[in-house]
């Protein structure tokens, strides 16, 4: 008689199964930290209101750029809920700090001056640290369409002195591409 041949019992090898499970639940796990760090940071541009007549470089309010001043803190005066304000910046131009007054009060807050020119410094600090916030701006009539294209890389145009009513909200993600809205008050 023939003696019994060893039998070996082979296991299919698994190794190929498991780290193909491993690698999609770390690829989940890396979509879902993403996807929770991804943010929308909004900023909203308003051009100063209208100027009293006058011959000095920094003229105040008229009465209707008065009213327009009140009608901006109404629109954008929630303490809480859906359209809060997270920071008020303001450029140094007292016309300017004049149209966000109201609506400063109104929120009980005071407004962060920034000072300058420089659209890239003023840009930086709208952004910088407001993720997933809604931040404000009134700035000049020439300095808001070029914070529009340094935050948006859009062109809206200088537009005209007498063009003071318009609002631009930037909605800038983290990932993709910012828009731009624009809106009369």
């Amino acid at each position: 008689m023939e003696a019994p041949a060893v039998t070996r019992y082979r296991r299919p090898f698994l190794a190929p199964v498991w780290l193909t499970m491993l690698a999609v639940v770390f690829a989940l796990v890396v979509a879902f930290v993403i996807y929770r760090s991804a943010t929308t940071t909004v900023v909203v541009l308003v051009r100063p209101v209208e100027k009293e007549a006058g011959t000095i470089d920094d003229p105040p309010l008229s009465p209707e750029g008065e009213q327009r001043a009140e009608r901006l803190a109404q629109m954008l005066g929630e303490t809480s809920g859906v359209g809060r304000l997270d920071a008020i910046y303001v450029s140094d131009a007292r016309r300017a700090q004049r149209v966000i007054a109201p609506l400063a009060e109104r929120l009980g807050k005071h407004p962060e001056v920034v000072p300058g020119s420089d659209i890239g410094v003023i840009a930086s600090r709208l952004t910088r640290g407001h993720d997933s916030q809604t931040v404000l701006f009134v700035g000049t009539p020439t300095n808001v369409p070029e914070l529009v294209h340094e935050l948006s890389g859009m062109e809206v145009g200088a537009g005209t002195e007498k063009e003071h009513d318009t609002l631009y909200v930037v909605s800038i993600p983290t990932f993709g591409r910012a828009s731009v809205l624009r809106l009369l008050f």
